[in-house]
C-alpha cells in the first residue's frame, strides 16, 4: 500500500510566559492509503495538536510532514493553504455548517472552495454521498431543520464530496447521543471500505476507536502504543 501521510520526528513547543510547553516530543508515524486510524489518549497528551499539524492548521517546531507526496512543512503559508484545500477534508466536533445554506448548498460550497472556481461541481457525486449517508431527503433542508446527527452527517458529506486524500476527524461524535454516534461511525466505516477513504480520527471513546482498522495511543506528547490492529 502507498503511504499517504508520513510524519517524521514531529515536535511542537508553545511558549507560555517564560515557560516552554512541549506538546509533541518527537512523533513519527506512517499512514497508508485506505487506513482508518484512531488516535487515543488523555486530555493534554498532544493528539489534537498532532491532528492540527497534519491539517496544516499549525506548523511544527521541528520535524516533517508529507501528505500525498507533498511536503507540508516545507510549504509557504499560501502553498499550505492550497494543499489543505486540495488534499484534506475536516470533520470537527462542532459541525461548522453554513446555517443559511441547505445540505446540498454546503456541499456545493465545499466543491467551489476545492476547485478554486465558481463551477457547478458534481451533482451526481453530491447525490451519491448524501444517499450513502441517508440524507437524500434532507438535500434541501438547512442545518436548523435537521437533528444533530443529521448535521454531523452533512459535515461528513462535505468532507468527502471532493474526494480528499485524507479525512481528519476531531472527536466527530463528541456532541452526539449514542444512537447518532453509532450512525456516524458506521458511515465513517462505510466510507473507508466503499471509497478506500483514508481517515484519521481523534477520540476518547473506546467504542468509536474499535470501529477503526488501527489504534495508536498517545501520552505526554509521544506515541506509546504505535500499532494496535483492530479485528473487524
Amino acid at each position: 500500500m502507498r503511504t499517504i501521510l508520513k510524519a517524521e520526528n514531529l515536535q511542537k513547543t508553545y511558549r507560555v510566559g517564560s515557560v516552554d510547553v512541549h506538546a509533541l516530543r518527537g512523533v513519527s508515524l506512517d499512514v497508508e492509503e485506505g487506513d482508518f486510524l484512531a488516535i487515543m489518549g488523555p486530555s493534554g497528551c498532544g493528539k489534537s495538536t498532532l491532528l492540527h499539524l497534519f491539517g496544516g492548521l499549525l506548523t511544527p517546531t521541528a520535524g516533517r510532514i508529507v501528505i500525498d507526496d507533498e511536503d507540508l512543512t516545507a510549504a509557504t503559508d499560501a502553498q499550505r493553504t492550497d494543499i489543505r484545500r486540495r488534499k484534506i477534508g475536516f470533520v470537527f466536533q462542532r459541525f461548522n455548517l453554513f446555517p443559511t445554506l441547505s445540505a446540498d448548498g454546503n456541499l456545493r460550497l465545499a466543491e467551489r472552495i476545492h476547485a478554486g472556481s465558481n463551477g457547478a461541481g458534481n451533482a451526481e457525486r453530491r447525490r451519491e454521498v448524501l444517499t450513502l449517508l441517508q440524507l437524500e431527503d434532507k438535500m434541501h433542508h438547512k442545518p436548523l431543520e435537521m437533528s444533530g446527527g443529521e448535521q454531523q452527517r452533512v459535515a461528513l458529506a462535505r468532507a468527502v464530496v471532493t474526494s480528499p486524500a485524507i479525512i481528519l476527524a476531531d472527536e466527530p461524535t463528541g456532541n452526539l447521543d449514542t444512537e447518532n454516534s453509532a450512525i456516524v461511525l458506521n458511515m465513517f466505516q462505510e466510507m473507508n471500505y466503499r471509497f478506500n477513504q483514508t481517515i484519521i480520527m481523534i477520540t476518547h471513546n473506546p467504542e468509536a476507536a474499535a470501529m477503526c482498522r488501527r489504534i495508536i495511543q498517545m501520552r505526554d506528547g509521544q506515541i506509546v502504543a504505535p500499532n494496535v490492529v483492530v479485528q473487524i
